[in-house]
């Protein structure tokens, strides 16, 4: 599966539109303004939120909540530890955990799941604003998990949040 990850060019806030790799919207993003901390809602295109990401703004490490249907499913952290590369945990609360890994100038992210590489996030050059190309394994059970880590990276790692 693939799909293009881009910023809204004119929108208030963290809004995003995902695209299949035909170029049809497949998902929005909508960020919430004036909030203390990122709060993003992941819809289909009919408006139907499908997972809420909430920053945990009073951790020592940057962390991501993502919940569906107002369950925990995933927990994001940073790990600090890593110098030349930017990485992150995906604890997950009822699959084997993430690990995200970026290159050393965070252009291109590879998603693993123990051994087995389940997606790659590539930052595109001369854009006029953030995008990113979504290759996600064809056997990958959820496919829309995937896409949020993708919308988390861009958030927290290459753009505003920059620890």
């Amino acid at each position: 599966m693939q799909y293009v990850l881009k910023q809204d060019l004119v929108s208030l806030g963290n809004n995003f539109t995902i695209r299949d790799i035909e170029g049809r919207a497949a998902f929005q993003v909508k960020g919430a303004l004036a909030t203390l901390g990122d709060k993003l809602s992941f819809e289909d295109m009919e408006g139907n939120e499908l997972l809420y990401i909430e920053q945990k703004v009073f951790n020592w490490v940057g962390t991501y909540e993502i919940r569906r249907e107002g369950r925990l499913v995933a927990e994001v952290r940073r790990n600090l530890r890593a110098f030349l590369r930017r990485r992150f945990t995906v604890e997950m609360s009822d699959a084997e955990d993430l690990e995200m890994v970026g290159d050393i100038l965070a252009f291109e992210y590879v998603v693993m799941r123990g051994d087995r590489k389940v997606a790659t996030f590539t930052r595109q050059w001369l854009r006029l604003s953030d995008t990113y190309w979504i290759r996600i394994a064809d056997d990958e059970p959820d496919a829309v998990l995937i896409l949020a880590l993708a919308v988390i990276i861009e958030v927290i790692a290459n753009r505003r949040h920059n620890y």
